[in-house]
């Protein structure tokens, strides 16, 4: 496996965490109305934006690189 491909692998496996992440958050507010837990979901959610960013970015720097 390149790099490239693994670099794809895993962002893609944190933005899965992240978003899982958020939705524990979530649900956690919803169940106890927390400030903390809707924070939780708030930061998961922005971090998984700026992975899918980042994932964006690095696909068009290394779009010349071969994937295998």
């Amino acid at each position: 496996m390149s790099l490239k491909a693994f670099h794809f692998v895993f962002i893609g496996a944190s933005i899965l965490l992240s978003l899982g992440f958020t939705a524990w958050a979530a649900r956690e507010f919803a169940s106890d109305g927390s400030v903390v837990s809707a924070l939780f979901a708030l930061l998961g959610l922005l971090a998984g934006a700026a992975l899918v960013r980042y994932g964006v970015s690095v696909a068009r720097k290394l779009k010349h690189v071969s994937l295998i």
